[in-house]
């Protein structure tokens, strides 16, 4: 049977073998010898594949004695063929869009892995920041660009929205690049495979809402000052040089989002 590749999907499919591997070698399951340990007690990791396509990464996953490997698949066409080659899989192949899935059907906690579409892996990632306590751990493959902008640091030009809101959650890490001669249809970009690991904290300093308001409105109209920017938030109220960084958004960390934050719930509560 044959997958074709549907561009609205945003399908670039994986064959290169020795990538493939590659990536599933990067899932903390697969390369720390403590978790392979735990695996003689019977404990297997749950791994969530998004869009298995064609099975190229799911070669790798549905042996592995430490994983227990469950995937998401939208194209219908794609899920008759790994059902032809995995008949084994049964409900844990499950047929679905990954940003519209209710809660439920995923395990408790899982990590994920995934050769990412690049027309919603944005999306796919802010549905992470949505599972964060229940996703301790990514290896995806998005464009080179993307993969860039998530791991970026403060100060890059790269660095934005997400970068931010990654690195409040999860410790990011830029692991390979991948040439467009792996992809059957190669795409036109260079593809980024990353892993993010859960980081210790579990609660933000600030209101949560404000905090991504906040972000996402600085770096919307990131050739601002954060003083400028944020006037679609604060309105007429009176804005201080003391009280709010004459910076602008890409110099910040998280931290300084989180203080940026605090003083902006500040100003709204005065002038409530």
């Amino acid at each position: 049977m044959e997958v074709r590749p549907k561009k609205a999907l945003g399908q670039h499919f994986l064959k290169d073998t020795r990538t493939a591997q590659r990536i599933v070698n990067s899932l903390s399951v697969v390369h720390n010898s403590a978790l392979i340990e735990n695996q003689d007690n019977g404990q297997r990791v749950p791994v969530v594949e998004v869009g298995p396509g064609t099975g190229v990464l799911t070669t790798y996953l549905w042996d592995h004695p430490g994983i227990d490997y469950y995937a998401v698949e939208l194209d219908r066409e794609s899920v008759a063929f790994l059902q032809q080659q995995y008949p084994g899989l049964g409900k844990r192949l499950i047929q679905g869009d990954f940003l519209q899935l209710p809660s439920e059907v995923f395990p408790d906690t899982f990590l994920l892995i995934g050769n990412f579409p690049y027309n919603i892996s944005s999306q796919i990632f802010f549905r992470v920041l949505e599972f964060r306590d229940r996703i301790p751990e990514v290896v995806g493959m998005v464009q080179k660009e993307v993969a860039e902008r998530f791991c970026a640091s403060p100060g890059s030009r790269t660095y934005g929205i997400l970068s931010v809101l990654l690195h409040a959650w999860y410790h990011t890490e830029y692991l390979f690049t991948v040439p467009p001669g792996a992809f059957v249809p190669p795409p036109k970009v260079q593809s980024g495979v990353i892993r993010l690991i859960r980081n210790n904290r579990t609660v933000l300093d600030c209101p949560e809402d404000l905090f991504l308001k906040v972000v996402k409105t600085t770096f919307n109209q990131r050739r601002k000052t954060i003083r400028n920017s944020l006037k679609p938030i604060l309105g007429n109220r009176k804005i201080t040089e003391s009280s709010l960084p004459d910076l602008r958004p890409e110099q910040l960390d998280v931290s300084d989002f989180v203080q940026l934050t605090k003083e902006v719930a500040s100003i709204l509560n005065a002038g409530s």
